[in-house]
């Protein structure tokens, strides 16, 4: 093999490591965001359970103090009628004691209606709220593994980056530039190897005096149909077009 094509295939190992790098790092934050978000979703349906307890609690107030007000009522009407000498005041202050009365006991059967809600959406607030606990504290863990694995892949990325630059130094410049333009065109497939006669690459048929030309190692060949760099070792088949 071709000392320049060993020092490309290493190189292109670098590319592919640094590229796999990059890939990663650029996934993090869309990772990270996934996290976070449903940790929100999470303390968002909490918040919603609890808005909702208060809101039923606000309302047994609300019939608390109607009841309240009912009662002062009765007993306003009560004294009303032990004051009157008239029969007719005092039966339309009964009437009216009796109405709260009424009023009153349909309250109450509300309130009761809304205990049994209270208490459901009270069971609700702590199954919630358990459940917003671990998700955070899934949440909390997930996040330190992430800036871990981030802090790693970038000290990963300076070192092939480093690696890399040194080994690059060691490629005649004009073989050089024409791997880098291959590699942004070809998705860092750009050296490759021949086997049963086709290129690695394309995987289109070369011609007999192209695989006789790798098989020679004289000379840098490429592809005439991708322009990909190739190269041949005695384990690849050999067969070729006629």
């Amino acid at each position: 093999m071709l000392e320049v094509i060993e020092k490309l295939l290493i190189l292109q190992d670098r590319d592919r490591k640094i590229m796999k790098v990059h890939e990663e790092l650029v996934h993090i934050p869309h990772e990270r965001s996934n996290i976070e978000s449903k940790n929100e979703e999470s303390k968002a349906d909490l918040d919603r359970a609890k808005q909702n307890a208060h809101h039923l609690e606000s309302q047994r107030k609300e019939l608390e103090l109607e009841v309240h007000a009912k009662k002062q009522l009765i007993e306003k009407y009560s004294v009303q009628q032990f004051q009157t000498k008239k029969n007719e005041e005092y039966r339309a202050l009964a009437k009216e004691i009796e109405t709260c009365k009424e009023l009153i006991f349909g309250i109450e059967n509300k309130e009761l209606d809304l205990m049994e809600k209270i208490d459901t959406a009270q069971k609700e607030v702590k199954r919630v709220q358990s459940l917003a606990q671990e998700t955070k504290k899934a949440a909390d863990s997930r996040l330190a593994d992430l800036a871990e694995r981030e802090k790693n892949l970038r000290k990963e990325w300076e070192t092939i980056k480093s690696d890399r630059e040194n080994l690059a130094q060691a490629v005649e410049e004009s073989i050089r530039g024409k791997y880098e333009r291959l590699f942004k065109s070809k998705g860092g497939n750009v050296v490759v190897g021949i086997d049963h006669g086709v290129c690695g690459g394309c995987h289109m048929q070369l011609s007999r005096q192209t695989v006789v030309s790798c098989q020679a190692e004289q000379e840098l060949v490429a592809c005439i149909n991708c322009s990909r760099l190739l190269y041949f070792t005695p384990d690849m088949n050999m067969a070729t077009a006629d």
